[in-house]
């Protein structure tokens, strides 16, 4: 397979993949081999909160990335794309907003974001049209995929249109590639396109047209969307997205250690705050052994965040690739080993989850967590400062950012009454979670450890 990568973890990618293709220049640089310029089977791209990947492509190939992947480390996670890239359906608008209108593409309800933008005619409620999704989105995001009505094939070198041909200037070679585009439909070639040979041009070219001829046949054997929809016409490309965790990262670090020079939290640092980048690249440009020591928990968060008096979400992912906002809290303690104090008022009316009682006005929360750590406890108090009981959730290595938590929930979870009573709660959710294929058995195992280490503490 060949793999074409981008992004914050594009070196270390580059190290642990094979047949890589259409390398950056930074890339080019810090390893000592060529990269073709040929279409690539599987696009591998850093997701915009930079907290994991998406990967986009052939089936097998990108089934062969994830698998390479899978080995990271044990908070390493991987879901389908409930709408993946390129997936042409016959959407129902389900509602209309400000800017666009949200449709359902599939029986199973998952919607997208039609901008208005987007379609040439106005719709409402109701309406059924065709679309395709041109952004999909990963699980953990809060953002619908994004369509379009226009209908394309998209390759790394060139992108087949349907249904016009785009006016722009492909490379010199464009003029005497040997394979032209079906009929109905247009070439616009990409900026790489101008470093490709002609075979390349040539193969890319094929590819897409066997992909469009498929979309052709799919389509011309369709009911129109007024009696289909919602329905998917065509599946597009295999879509999956990879999360990581904090042991992921520093899992990449050693990666890209073994090919260029290369901070300890190198990643870690980079997935938490974008103005980071550029300092991390800093350090490592005139630093001579930046990759000796520890993760530096405490310059990073004196410089980007959280310090006493923010504002931080605890950003509560689940294994199956939902997350959460817990609610906004305030940042009452930090110190130099990691740990972070935040409290959060209650809204009152709600009961306690697994504690039990219910939740009282002016009742907070009080949750200490320490980066990097597998479990974090949550005190419940009362407004006259009596304990409603203690919550340890156990969890992938916590990444406290400069304005959010984060972690995977793993289930099972240690509470502790306040008459001292302490009890492991939702056991059975975590062998369910096993059993769907959600949480690795050697990671239940690792919780499993976890909480009965926290049960034993209490």
């Amino acid at each position: 397979m060949t793999v074409r990568v981008r992004g914050i973890y594009a070196t270390a990618l580059t190290a642990l993949l094979e047949d890589v293709v259409q390398a950056s220049p930074p890339i080019r640089e810090r390893f000592e081999e060529s990269f073709p310029v040929a279409p690539a089977d599987a696009a591998v791209e850093t997701t915009d909160d930079r907290q994991g990947l998406g990967i986009h492509g052939d089936g097998a190939a990108v089934d062969g990335v994830v698998s390479r992947l899978d080995g990271l480390a044990l908070d390493t996670f991987a879901w389908d794309a409930a709408l993946p890239r390129g997936a042409v359906s016959a959407g129902e608008v389900v509602d209309t907003l400000g800017s666009g209108a949200l449709v359902a593409c599939d029986d199973a309800g998952n919607q997208g974001f039609l901008p208005y933008s987007k379609t040439a005619r106005y719709v409402e409620e109701g309406d059924t049209l065709r679309v395709q999704v041109a952004e999909p989105q990963p699980p953990w995001a809060d953002r619908r995929p994004v369509l379009d009505t226009a209908v394309e094939i998209p390759g790394a070198l060139a992108t087949l249109v349907r249904g016009r041909a785009p006016e722009r200037d492909g490379p010199e070679l464009a003029d005497i590639v040997p394979a032209d585009p079906p009929e109905g439909w247009g070439i616009e070639w990409h900026r790489d396109a101008d470093d490709a040979d002609l075979d390349a041009l040539g193969a890319t070219i094929e590819r897409l047209r066997e992909r469009a001829a498929d979309l052709d046949a799919a389509l011309a054997d369709a009911d129109p969307p007024a009696d289909a929809a919602p329905a998917v016409y065509w599946p597009g490309e295999r879509s999956v997205y990879c999360w990581f965790g904090r042991d992921s990262r520093f899992a990449l670090d050693g990666r890209r250690r073994a090919a260029t020079t290369t901070m300890a939290g190198h990643h870690r640092i980079k997935a938490a705050d974008e103005r980071a980048s550029s300092g991390v690249d800093f350090v490592e440009a005139v630093c001579d052994s930046p990759d000796e020591g520890e993760f530096p928990f405490d310059a990073v968060t004196r410089q980007f965040g959280p310090a006493e008096g923010d504002s931080v979400s605890i950003g509560h992912g689940k294994p199956d690739g939902r997350c959460y906002d817990l609610g906004p809290g305030e940042v009452t303690g930090r110190s130099t080993n990691g740990q972070v104090t935040v409290r959060r008022e209650l809204t009152p009316g709600g009961t306690y989850d697994a504690l039990g009682g219910e939740i009282q006005p002016g009742d907070v929360a009080i949750t200490k967590v320490r980066e990097g750590r597998w479990w974090y406890p949550t005190v419940y108090r009362g407004e006259d400062g009596e304990t409603r009981g203690t919550y340890v959730n156990v969890c992938t290595p916590v990444e406290v950012f400069p304005r959010t938590v984060r972690y995977v929930d793993l289930h099972v979870d240690v509470i502790k009454q306040p008459d001292g009573t302490v009890e492991r709660v939702d056991a059975d959710e975590l062998a369910a979670a096993v059993d769907a294929g959600d949480i690795s058995p050697a990671l239940a195992e690792k919780a499993r450890d976890v909480a009965t280490a926290v049960e034993n503490a209490l």
